[in-house]
């Protein structure tokens, strides 16, 4: 597409709204674009591409750019990482601009501190640092910089993965087998999957592969019941639904009726008819109290900082501090010890997060294991390994994803059995 003046205001005054970091960016953008019904398919594409390249490298842009002017960070990102040329940019920067532009492309990355190099907060690169050792913390924070793909996860309780790439090909969109997920398709570019027939017809939906593995570790059977905790949206509720076939029930449990309000429709759409929504009043909630003992299986995907998103939500690194991760903590371990009292004798119990940190990751699964000593910890990569699912790293004792070793968005998950 072809850059203009008023297409770079645009991009700018957008950034300038999402850096006030008073909410989630996407969130953000999206009332933004319903404000400006002008800008067409491609012109919010280049809005939203461009925005979401500044805040994934904010810090060393800002440095390059000597500042946090919308405008100039908006140019250093064309300039630095869309690798936009002067001459297209002729009329669109003003003169007194050109000196700051030339300097962007001469300026070196390696010369950065490692935490700028990183683009994370100095907290967070220190941390990463303390529980990975530099190099890998290096790695691991390159491979969080990189966009995510877009993954699909097949309903096979309906269809099956070669059928739905068929169907993709003909239909002219590129895609391959997620080489983890039995039921994952990778996507080349980012088509607008949600008008597509398959999706309609809830055949396929959006769902990160590493989400999609946990599913298979909670490894529902036919006829079980069982909870979804932190159900949100419900995109692992409707994952489990499709491994049961149909059969037995399925809990769909959080405390924001707004979120559990958007599984309905998915539901609907996928012809999954044995999912049961409640909206808990919290963790003493008297309908969780009646159910204590009764399920086969529970997930908890704890509420958490997201930092194993920052591919697709590069703003959390930039609006969660060292502080929140202490209270996200404490959160994940009542929700835990809530979830836990609904697990039958012999029962499985999964606690996952998309998490990056220890805190909040294995030190929540350590502690619990030494509170409850009548939940047995499980092997996770025995139990995928069990389903043919064997990654090459990651897997032990504890689920470790990430993004530049597996392509998925950083995932950890632990397992327990309770004791017969």
């Amino acid at each position: 597409m072809r850059l203009s003046k008023a297409l770079v205001a645009k991009a700018a005054d957008a950034l300038s709204q999402l850096l006030a970091f008073s909410e989630p960016a996407d969130e953000r953008l999206s009332r933004f674009f319903r404000a400006h019904h002008e800008l067409g398919q491609q012109d919010r594409a280049f809005v939203a591409e461009t925005v979401f390249a500044v805040l994934r490298r904010l810090r060393s842009l800002e440095l390059a750019a000597g500042g946090r002017s919308p405008r100039l960070l908006v140019l250093a990102a064309l300039v630095r990482l869309q690798g936009v040329s002067a001459r297209a940019l002729q009329g669109i920067v003003a003169q007194e601009e050109v000196p700051a532009l030339s300097d962007l492309r001469r300026s070196r990355t390696e010369d950065l501190a490692p935490a700028v190099r990183a683009d994370l907060p100095d907290w967070l690169w220190e941390r990463l640092v303390q529980e990975q050792g530099a190099e890998d913390a290096m790695r691991r924070a390159q491979g969080l910089l990189n966009p995510a793909p877009l993954d699909l996860r097949v309903n096979l309780a309906r269809t099956t993965r070669e059928a739905v790439l068929d169907t993709l090909r003909r239909d002219g969109i590129e895609g391959e087998p997620t080489p983890w997920s039995p039921a994952g398709v990778r996507l080349a570019g980012k088509p607008a999957i949600n008008r597509h027939a398959l999706f309609r017809d809830g055949l396929v939906e959006v769902q990160d592969e590493g989400s999609q593995l946990l599913a298979w570790l909670l490894a529902p059977r036919r006829g079980e019941m069982i909870a979804d905790y932190c159900a949100g949206a419900g995109g692992k509720t409707l994952a489990a639904a499709m491994l049961m076939r149909g059969t037995g029930r399925i809990y769909a449990m959080d405390v924001s009726a707004k979120r559990l309000a958007a599984l309905s429709p998915r539901a609907a759409r996928a012809e999954v008819t044995n999912v049961h929504p409640v909206v808990l009043s919290g963790d003493n909630d008297a309908r969780v109290k009646r159910l204590a003992g009764k399920l086969d299986r529970v997930l908890v995907d704890a509420p958490c900082s997201g930092f194993g998103t920052l591919r697709r939500n590069p703003d959390l690194k930039w609006r969660h501090g060292p502080g929140a991760i202490v209270e996200l903590a404490a959160k994940q371990a009542r929700i835990l010890d809530a979830a836990a009292g609904l697990v039958k004798k012999g029962g499985r119990l999964v606690y996952a997060t998309c998490s990056i940190l220890r805190e909040e990751n294995e030190a929540i699964a350590a502690a619990f294991a030494a509170r409850h000593a009548g939940f047995l910890p499980l092997s996770c990569g025995e139990l995928l390994a069990a389903q043919r699912i064997e990654l090459h790293t990651g897997t032990g004792e504890y689920l470790r994803l990430w993004p530049d070793l597996h392509g998925t968005d950083g995932f950890f998950a632990a397992a327990f059995e309770r004791n017969p």
